[in-house]
């Protein structure tokens, strides 16, 4: 691990979140976010004939379910430090310089290059159970980390 955020870590007496922590509250996230979308879109979605008509309508509207992600995490990240699954997780996002909650470009930053890396089949995801640091490509780009509450 990185020596510096190894020391940042004991001087503040802090823990890296596990994977499995993350895993959940990722899961809990998309969950919600998912239900979201079902709730907004319902009146489409109940006259769908069949799954293949849902499948459909579900990708003429990718677009705006990317788009509801990126503020969803980037607004929760930025005012309470952690998603909705993070919280119920009781995990937390970390500015590295600060240790406070990421301000609005690191929160920004953080949610675009989190949907990126789902994207490219979770690889940034990936990275972060055989990083040090546990830090995914989206706390990488935005000098977070991700610690217990």
């Amino acid at each position: 691990m990185n020596e510096e955020i190894e020391d940042i870590l004991h001087r503040e007496e802090m823990s890296l979140a596990s994977p499995s922590k993350r895993a959940v509250a990722f899961f809990i996230d998309e969950l919600l976010l998912s239900f979201v979308l079902v709730l907004a879109l319902w009146d489409s979605f109940s006259a769908a004939k069949d799954m293949q008509e849902m499948i459909e309508l579900t990708n003429m509207f990718i677009l705006e379910f990317l788009t509801m992600k990126i503020i969803y995490q980037a607004f929760f990240v930025m005012q309470y430090g952690a998603s909705l699954g993070k919280l119920v997780m009781r995990i937390h996002v970390i500015e590295i310089a600060t240790l406070q909650n990421p301000n609005v470009l690191s929160s920004l930053n953080r949610a675009i290059f989190r949907v990126i890396s789902e994207l490219i089949f979770y690889l940034g995801f990936l990275w972060a159970i055989f990083d040090p640091t546990r830090q995914a490509w989206h706390d990488k780009t935005a000098k977070t980390l991700v610690v217990n509450v």
